[in-house]
C-alpha cells in the first residue's frame, strides 16, 4: 500500500485553485474524472486516502470525503472496505476519451508531423486478444494451454536459476548469444530442415518479425524492390515498406510462388517455401531450383521464412537454404509454433559476414535477447523436451487438421480448402460474393473466431471470399461444433448430427 500514501505520484493530477469559479469539491471531482477517462489511474491502484489527499491539497477532509462519495454514487469509483477507493473496472474498460489534436492545442508537439516512418498507417494485425475466452477459437499463431509443456518448461527455468547458471547469463553479453543455445540450434533444429551451419552463421532474435526488421534495416533503403508472394505475409510487407522498400506482388498457385513472374529488377525475394503463408502449399521442387537459378542470374537475395516448418510433416521438404550453394539465401526461423509465441525467440542463419553485421546492428537496438530466456530454451532443447513436444504437437495438429477438413466438407461444402498437409491452419475460398469480414462478425456473435483473408492480398481490390482457420488453439472435440456454428453464421442450416 506504499503507493497509496506516496502523494508525489498524484501531484500532477490535481490543480486546485481558490480563483476558480468552481467549488473545491467540484474541482477535485473534475480532476479525478479526467484522470480516469484519460487512463491515468490504473484500476488496481488505490486512490490516496481522504485524509492524505486533504492534507496534500490544503482543504478540509470533509470536502474530499464528499467528492469521493459523489464519484462512487456516479459509478466512477468503488469503495472497498479496509482498502480504500478504486476506479470502477467497468469505467476503466470503456474506450478512452479522445485527446485534443496537437493542431488544436497551442504549444503541443505535433508528433505526426515529426515522424519519419508511418508505422501506425501500416496494416494492423488480426485482433484476437480475447481468443482464449471464445468457445471456438480458430485463430492462427496462438497456443493450446492443454498441450503446453508446463512441467518441462518450469524445470528448465529452475535449472537456469541455479547459482552457476546465473553466472553464465547474468552478465551483459554485449552482442553475443548464449553459446549453449547457438549449439542447440545448430545441432537440434537446423539439421531437421537440412541446414548445417557454423556457430558464426547463426544469430538469435526476438522472433521472426524482429529478424525481418533487422534484415530490412540493414539491407534495404528507399527504392529497394522486394518481390513477395501475393497473397502473402502482411507484417513482412509492412516491415519492408517501413524500410522504404517497394514490394512487388507475385502470384501464387498450387505449386507455390510463380517464379517466372518474379521481376529481375527486384533486389530481394521474400518467400515461405515450406508452407506458403497463408495457403499452406509447399513450393515445388522444380520451382525451388528455378528460384535459386533466377536469384543467382539476377543477383538477388532470397529471404526464406521457415513459416510453419517446425512441425513434422508426412513428407517434409528441406529448407531452400539447404540447397543454396551461392550463399544468397537468408533463413529466418522461429520457435513460436512449437514452444510458445509469447516467448519471442527466433534466429537467422546466413553467411558469417552478414551475421557479423547483424550482431553489430542488434547491439544498438537491444544488445541481445534476454540471456535467461536463452539459457532456459537451450536447456529445454538439450534435454530433449523440444523434440518430444514437436512429436506431440505434430500428432495433435494432424488429427485436428483432418477433423477440420471433414467438418468443412460436411457443413460448408461450398468452401474450397487447399489440399496441403502439415502446418497449423487451413486456407479456405468461399463462393463468389462472400464477404468474410461480415461472416467473421456474425461468427463472433456465436463465439467462433475466424480470420478474414483479405489482409493477405497486396492489391487495390482485395478479394473478400477467403478466410484462414487456425488449429493450434482449438481442442479436437470443439472443431466440428465450431464449424456447425460457423455454417449457421454463414446462413446454412447444418444437417442433423
Amino acid at each position: 500500500m506504499a503507493q497509496r500514501n506516496d502523494t508525489a505520484i498524484w501531484s500532477g493530477l490535481f490543480r486546485i485553485s481558490a480563483e476558480s469559479g468552481q467549488t473545491l469539491q467540484a474541482q477535485i471531482r473534475q480532476a479525478i474524472v479526467a484522470a480516469i477517462l484519460d487512463r491515468q489511474i490504473a484500476a488496481s491502484m488505490p486512490l490516496p486516502s481522504c485524509r492524505i489527499l486533504a492534507e496534500k491539497l490544503g482543504v478540509a477532509r470533509g470536502t474530499v470525503v464528499l467528492a469521493f462519495q459523489q464519484l462512487v454514487d456516479q459509478g466512477f469509483l468503488i469503495a472497498r472496505e479496509r482498502r480504500g477507493h478504486f476506479v470502477n473496472p467497468e469505467v476503466a474498460t470503456t474506450p478512452a476519451k479522445p485527446t485534443q489534436k496537437a493542431s488544436e492545442s497551442t504549444g503541443q508537439v505535433d508528433w505526426k508531423a515529426l515522424r519519419q516512418i508511418n508505422a501506425t498507417d501500416m496494416q494492423r494485425p488480426a485482433k484476437t486478444e480475447n481468443w482464449i475466452k471464445s468457445s471456438y477459437p480458430f485463430v492462427y499463431g496462438q497456443f493450446d494451454p492443454a498441450l503446453f509443456p508446463t512441467a518441462e518448461w518450469r524445470e528448465c527455468n529452475r535449472m537456469a536459476l541455479a547459482v552457476l547458471e546465473i553466472r553464465n547469463w547474468a552478465a551483459d553479453m554485449v552482442d553475443r548469444d548464449d553459446p549453449l543455445l547457438i549449439e542447440q540450434i545448430q545441432a537440434r533444429l537446423l539439421p531437421r530442415r537440412g541446414i548445417f551451419a557454423n556457430p558464426d552463421e547463426i544469430i538469435v532474435t526476438l522472433g521472426a518479425q524482429n529478424a525481418l526488421y533487422m534484415l530490412a534495416t540493414l539491407l534495404m533503403t528507399k527504392g529497394s524492390k522486394v518481390a513477395m508472394e501475393d497473397p502473402g505475409y502482411p507484417d513482412a510487407r509492412s516491415i519492408f515498406r517501413l524500410a522504404g522498400a517497394d514490394t512487388l506482388p507475385v502470384p501464387v498457385d498450387s505449386q507455390g510462388i510463380v517464379t517466372e513472374a518474379i521481376s529481375p529488377e527486384a533486389g530481394f525475394v521474400f518467400v515461405t517455401p515450406s508452407h506458403h503463408c497463408p495457403t499452406m502449399v509447399p513450393l515445388s521442387n522444380e520451382r525451388r531450383h528455378d528460384l535459386l537459378a533466377r536469384a543467382q542470374r539476377n543477383n538477388q537475395v532470397i529471404i526464406e521464412d521457415g513459416y510453419d516448418s517446425q512441425l513434422v510433416d508426412e513428407a517434409p521438404q528441406q529448407a531452400l537454404k539447404s540447397i543454396d550453394r551461392s550463399g544468397r539465401v537468408v533463413y529466418v526461423g522461429s520457435m513460436s509454433k512449437t514452444l510458445a509465441p509469447g516467448l519471442r525467440l527466433g534466429y537467422i542463419v546466413a553467411s558469417a559476414e552478414l551475421i557479423a553485421e547483424l550482431r553489430a546492428l542488434r547491439r544498438f537496438m537491444l544488445r541481445h535477447p534476454p540471456a535467461n530466456n536463452q539459457r532456459a530454451v537451450a536447456l529445454f532443447l538439450s534435454l530433449g523436451h523440444h523434440e518430444a513436444l514437436v512429436r506431440r504437437l505434430s500428432a495433435a495438429f494432424d488429427e485436428r487438421r483432418k477433423r477440420l477438413v471433414q467438418a468443412i466438407s460436411a457443413f460448408l461444402p461450398e468452401w474450397r480448402s487447399t489440399d496441403a498437409a502439415g502446418g497449423t491452419s487451413l486456407w479456405l475460398e468461399g463462393p463468389r460474393g462472400t464477404d468474410s469480414r461480415a461472416l467473421a462478425e456474425a461468427a463472433a456473435a456465436r463465439s467462433v473466431i475466424i480470420e478474414p483473408g483479405d489482409r493477405f492480398f497486396d492489391r487495390p481490390e482485395k478479394p473478400t471470399r477467403y478466410m484462414r482457420l487456425g488449429i493450434s488453439s482449438i481442442a479436437l472435440q470443439h472443431i466440428e461444433p465450431g464449424i456447425r456454428e460457423l455454417a449457421t453464421a454463414a446462413g446454412r442450416r447444418p444437417a442433423a448430427a
